[in-house]
């Protein structure tokens, strides 16, 4: 299938390079004006942003294919839940290498039962 855009996909230099705003018209007219979270209809005066379908922290690209309109209330929500699983996957990752640190102080535990530590002397039963 041939490739019918006339403009070439705007890919960052870096990943913390600001989208620019031509692009950012661009992405919300290929989805319909439609916030991709939630899909209701983004209206004059909603604030949203381009955001990134796969977050870049979890190896998504910062380019256009991978930028998508989000209502602000729900890119929040998907940028906390985007974190929880960077955060989660780095655990894993740190327990398997062995390199997640271990605890500070060893757990306590209850000791053992005084009377049967003297029962044991005195060879009577508690």
């Amino acid at each position: 299938m041939a490739d019918t855009r006339s403009v070439p996909e705007w890919i960052g230099k870096t990943p913390d390079t600001p989208i620019p705003p031509r692009v950012k018209d661009r992405v919300f007219l290929a989805h319909g004006g439609r916030c991709y979270l939630s899909g209701r209809k983004i209206m004059p005066g909603d604030q949203w942003d381009a955001e990134h379908v796969i977050a870049i922290i979890n190896g998504g690209e910062n380019r256009e294919s991978n930028l998508a309109p989000a209502l602000r209330d729900k890119h929040r929500e998907k940028t906390a839940d985007d974190v929880a699983i960077k955060s989660k996957t780095y655990r894993i990752r740190a327990k398997h290498n062995g390199t997640w640190p271990k605890s500070k102080r060893p757990l306590k535990g209850r000791g053992f039962d005084k009377s049967r530590a003297a029962s044991a002397r005195t060879g009577r039963a508690a």
